[in-house]
């Protein structure tokens, strides 16, 4: 009685932050969960979709392939001086489509291990969950200084940043780390994404998308835990979920500390410098469907539902962003579509899109980075949804 008082009240919890959502008509089925090593297909029309719509937006999505060239060539002059290994070629575009659990649309390779960019990010704030579960962090709001002793918070400046400052990249964090520093500036170093100068403002007041500060923030992780980041992904993340073991997150070939006596990779949160999470579509897949089901796989709890729901509320100065996941609440990230929408968006273009309201998620890759073009082969996918 009380495992049942307790998940009616998960599950209020969930229905609040729009994120449990089960077929209609099916309120009485549990949701499906792939298993590890498969994931069963269903016809566009088993799920509710029109099958004539799926294929045209499906058509849509394989004709907006990116203009990155395949052999990376275009990475030291858009980012700069790469720090760790960057693969000889990539994928043709390609992705997934899952609606109820189901995947009902595939094209493409899409099991294809690519870099996957920033999307990294929110790879990186479902660590910092499981942290909170284990109540390794027990306040988002508590000065990083408070855990983390490596000299990296010392500062009186950058001891004033806390945990959801960097998870909304609002830190402002100042240092240099990996041979990189905060400020970007300098083109021979940074290439043509390097920054203007500006003065830093204090923690928390302004929104800047940093990967300096983001592999700060990585690093911190790795210190409240004890070991690198990868193992606590996969053994508390992506072997719960059923991922493959294909996947790798790879660091700068010099992020590496000692940590009793052994010497630890600290990874990136992207791979604008190189390295960064290299994997397949479907495993991204199953990584937004873990996010779409509220944190939860089947039976297990992988996040906190209050963690899920404060990571899709948006900060005060970002461009609707939460704890590194975009969101759609101005419904200017993805016009059209619905406002608790959201996802996670790596260069190339790399994007997980996630809609409760419509039980979807949607896994595409090196695709045009033309304004909204994601949103338009979204919305055609939503569109192909039978009232």
């Amino acid at each position: 009685m009380r495992h049942a008082i307790g998940q009616r009240f998960t599950d209020r919890l969930l229905r609040a932050a729009g994120l449990l959502v089960l077929a209609a008509g099916t309120s009485a089925q549990a949701p499906y969960f792939p298993p590890a090593g498969s994931w069963a297909r269903k016809p566009p029309a088993e799920v509710g979709m029109d099958q004539d719509k799926v294929a045209a937006a499906v058509a849509f999505a394989s004709s907006q392939a990116t203009d990155w060239p395949k052999d990376f060539s275009r990475q030291v002059p858009q980012f700069g001086r790469l720090l760790g290994p960057i693969p000889e070629d990539r994928a043709d575009t390609n992705g997934v489509v899952v609606r109820h659990g189901y995947v009902v649309a595939e094209f493409g390779d899409t099991a294809r291990v690519d870099p996957t960019y920033s999307v990294a990010k929110s790879m990186l704030a479902t660590v910092l969950g499981i942290a909170v579960r284990e109540h390794k962090l027990t306040d988002l709001d508590a000065p990083v200084a408070d855990l983390v002793k490596d000299g990296g918070y010392d500062s009186p400046h950058n001891q004033l940043i806390t945990w959801r400052h960097h998870l909304q990249q609002e830190s402002e964090w100042e240092g240099e780390l990996w041979g990189k520093a905060h400020d970007f500036v300098g083109q021979k170093e940074f290439g043509a994404e390097a920054r203007k100068p500006r003065d830093l403002r204090a923690p928390g007041q302004y929104y800047e998308y940093n990967d300096v500060r983001i592999n700060r923030f990585a690093l911190s992780l790795l210190r409240v835990f004890g070991r690198a980041v990868p193992e606590v992904f996969r053994a508390e993340v992506m072997d719960p979920i059923g991922a493959s073991a294909t996947w790798r997150w790879l660091p700068y070939d010099n992020a590496f500390v000692e940590l009793d006596g052994k010497r630890v990779p600290s990874v990136s949160g992207g791979t604008r410098w190189g390295g960064g999470v290299w994997i397949s579509s479907m495993d991204m897949a199953r990584f937004g469907y873990l996010w779409l089901r509220g944190g939860k796989w089947g039976e297990r709890q992988v996040l906190p539902p209050d963690y899920v729901r404060a990571a899709l509320t948006p900060s005060a100065h970002g461009p609707d962003y939460g704890f590194l996941w975009w969101l759609d609440t101005a419904g200017k990230n993805w016009p059209e579509l619905p406002k608790n929408a959201f996802g996670a968006r790596g260069a190339g273009s790399n994007t997980i899109f996630v809609s409760p309201d419509h039980d979807l998620v949607v896994v595409w890759r090196w695709h045009s980075g033309t304004r909204h073009a994601d949103a338009r082969f979204f919305a055609m996918l939503v569109a192909a949804i039978k009232p």
